[in-house]
């Protein structure tokens, strides 16, 4: 596997106010050094962030997505984050364009739910019985989804529904080694589609997610993203 260690950057996407939590996201800026598929999936593996950002074409936005266990076609937080540090109009995943856009401390992304993974959307009565949840076991506490993976669990409840603030907590059930996810934006858009209005989702220890829903299916999700870093792990 190629030596990137001096083309990796770390930020915490979806940062609460104070600039604290964030789902930390690993990007290899220049995606050529890293052109095969199995050496990206190794690195990913070895840096072990929930998701990792290879970035093939910095103009156009061009990204490829990557759990520590396999290559998604789209997800949330890598999507606002790639947004946030290439700044540019739009980013190119898999799935689809994203549209992108900075407003003022928040980076934002527009996407469709239905590009998102299969998991279940877990409710309960109150924060605190999300707050209180132990994390399951890879494999265990949700069934099977059609294509016959685990599903990904999201938990949530309301804090002050009348405010659309919700509490979640996030556990993707892969058997990676990440068994909570600390914010989550593809959840949160198969949530604010679910609900069909906007969100204010405080998710994991303290991260803030901000969805709005739009016309023909596409939400917007934003969030405060901290200057990169580079990792020390490698």
């Amino acid at each position: 596997m190629p030596d990137v260690h001096h083309g990796i950057d770390v930020l915490r996407v979806f940062c609460a106010p104070d600039g604290r939590y964030g789902n930390e996201l690993g990007v290899v800026r220049d995606g050529s050094r890293v052109p095969e598929r199995a050496d990206r999936q190794a690195l990913a593996a070895k840096l072990g962030f929930s998701e990792t950002v290879f970035v093939d074409d910095p103009e156009r936005g061009a990204i490829d997505i990557y759990t520590p266990s396999t290559r998604l076609p789209f997800a949330g937080y890598p999507c606002v984050g790639a947004a946030w540090l290439l700044d540019v109009p739009e980013i190119v995943t898999a799935a689809g364009v994203v549209e992108a856009h900075q407003d003022g401390e928040f980076s934002w992304i527009v996407a469709r739910a239905d590009w998102v993974p299969e998991r279940t959307l877990r409710r309960y009565a109150s924060a605190a019985e999300v707050e209180a949840l132990a994390v399951p076991p890879a494999g265990v506490g949700a069934p099977p989804t059609p294509s016959g993976q685990w599903g990904r669990i999201y938990a949530w409840a309301w804090e002050d529904e009348a405010a659309g603030r919700v509490r979640a907590r996030g556990f993707p059930g892969r058997g990676d080694g990440i068994t909570e996810d600390e914010a989550t934006g593809a959840a949160a858009l198969l949530l604010t589609r679910e609900l069909g209005r906007a969100l204010n989702i405080t998710q994991g220890r303290g991260s803030q997610l901000l969805t709005a829903p739009g016309p023909d299916d596409f939400i917007e999700l934003g969030g405060r993203v901290t200057f990169p870093r580079q990792p020390d792990l490698i």
